[in-house]
């Protein structure tokens, strides 16, 4: 179980949540958030690379001279992969990436990612209640008045963002807003910072508890 302190949005301590999930042992974390990750990444790839062979190449049908007599090596096109323009040897072609993972490990993997980064936490009450138009400038002094550096990247999970909330940290690069019901292995671990409301601790104890 992990204790954190609660903030309010001027930056005040206003008590205290608690959030309790199983996560992986420490013999085998670094393996499975590995694993967890590559899954992720190989997934995200599009896998449309592709090159064409000599039989996909245009032309070459003709035979470029005569087999004898020429003094040359012997040529049956003009687009063998030995010629500039001809074909590619076991170029890529499209396929897909995609590695699989047992549902539980997935779980458990990002559990597992949630609690090592509980030292990076920041909890927030009323997020979304405190922000009622969009102002970007708003958003950077309350990451400010938590401690959050100006450079950091954070990660902000909210229960339901606000249209205002949205706007508001879709201008800032280094901010990456994303539902507590989506959270994901790579965002967890690529933050510096891990911004929560109040509501989406408890979101993911509901939706991510192994009971």
């Amino acid at each position: 179980m992990v204790n954190c302190v609660v903030h309010n949005w001027e930056g005040e301590q206003v008590g205290e949540a608690h959030l309790d999930l199983k996560a992986a042992r420490e013999g085998t974390a670094v393996h499975l958030l590995h694993a967890a990750l590559v899954r992720q990444q190989a997934n995200q790839r599009q896998g449309t690379a592709s090159t064409k062979t000599r039989a996909e190449v245009r032309g070459g049908g003709r035979k470029p001279f005569k087999q004898k007599g020429t003094g040359r090596a012997r040529q049956g096109s003009i687009r063998t992969p030995l010629r500039p323009g001809g074909g590619i040897i076991f170029g890529p072609k499209p396929r897909s990436y995609a590695k699989s993972m047992n549902r539980k490990e997935r779980r458990l993997a990002l559990r597992t990612a949630l609690m090592s980064r509980a030292e990076d936490w920041v909890l927030v009450q009323e997020f979304n209640a405190s922000i009622s138009t969009p102002r970007t400038r708003d958003l950077l002094a309350a990451l400010e008045r938590w401690g959050v550096a100006p450079d950091a990247r954070v990660l902000l999970v909210l229960k339901v963002p606000s249209e205002a909330v949205v706007k508001s940290a879709r201008n800032l690069p280094r901010v990456h807003l994303i539902r507590a019901d989506q959270l994901n292995v790579f965002d967890l671990l690529h933050a510096d910072k891990l911004v929560l409301s109040e509501d989406a601790v408890t979101t993911i104890q509901e939706i991510y508890s192994d009971g």
